[in-house]
């Protein structure tokens, strides 16, 4: 499915939460990097299947926490 045309506007939004998304999830990837390098081919799948599974799921969560602060309004205190 082909991406639609974005506005200037929706470009820079994607571009900073992008950029704010791999600031936040660095350490999931260098984890995620690790656990493959550190694995031979004979054990990919099973439990480290399931370690990278955990980890991708920490990724998507983390990516929707910085979609999620950038709609939150300035205000701190409960209504």
């Amino acid at each position: 499915m082909p991406s639609p045309q974005l506005s200037p506007e929706k470009a820079a939004e994607v571009q900073a939460l992008a950029e704010a998304i791999r600031q936040a999830i660095t350490t999931e990837v260098e984890e995620l990097a690790a656990t493959l390098v550190n694995t031979d081919d004979h054990h990919l799948f099973g439990q480290t299947e399931f370690q990278l599974r955990d980890l991708v799921h920490k990724i998507a969560a983390k990516a929707y926490e910085q979609h999620l602060a950038k709609k939150k309004t300035a205000t701190k205190d409960p209504a």
